[in-house]
């Protein structure tokens, strides 16, 4: 067991909490205003290479990691070891953000990818695609906020985001592997 004090950044903690989630909620809704132009109205061009092709295995691959870091980051928490959780945390959110920026790309010259199943999986598929896109533009502020929380020292509320996050976030990776083979298998 590991008795540390948990890491904080001084130049967090000077910044108010309305600022800081004023300014993660900016962020998070220009990124997200930019994958929907980017999905939705862009389109894709008409460049493809067998990198590009690639990149939905690698993003299902940055998931897949991402849910593992945060799986073994809660198991490190719940064993007082601030140290490997914070490490476990800050390593799926560079996944995380890898797997965002191969994803912006991939979209940026392919664009979107039809769903062709019918039947039943259809149903389905659309289910954990809507509840997967909503929870990814709820999650990022929520990461932000969790990391802000911990870095400014603000553990109390860090605690209480981050029980909301851990499961969101969770989520959001695995409904994504699962996009990943539903479109493989169907397309």
């Amino acid at each position: 067991m590991n008795s540390e004090k948990p890491v904080t950044i001084d130049l967090l903690k000077n910044i108010s909490l309305a600022k800081a989630v004023g300014v993660i909620l900016l962020i998070s809704a220009v990124a997200f205003g930019f994958l929907i132009w980017l999905i939705y109205y862009k389109g894709g061009s008409d460049y493809s290479s067998n990198i590009i092709t690639s990149l939905p295995a690698l993003n299902a691959l940055l998931n897949s990691a991402s849910t593992v870091l945060l799986l073994f980051g809660y198991q490190a928490i719940r064993q007082r070891d601030f140290s490997r959780h914070m490490k476990f945390n800050l390593t799926a959110f560079v996944t995380s953000t890898l797997f965002l920026i191969s994803y912006v790309i991939y979209h940026n010259f392919h664009g979107s990818t039809p769903f062709t199943g019918q039947g039943i999986i259809r149903p389905i598929y659309f289910f954990i695609l809507i509840s997967h896109i909503i929870l990814s533009a709820l999650v990022v502020p929520m990461i932000l906020s969790s990391f802000y929380l911990a870095f400014s020292g603000k553990l109390k509320l860090h605690r209480k985001v981050s029980k909301v996050t851990l499961p969101v976030w969770l989520y959001v990776s695995v409904t994504g592997v699962m996009i990943f083979f539903m479109l493989r298998a169907y397309s």
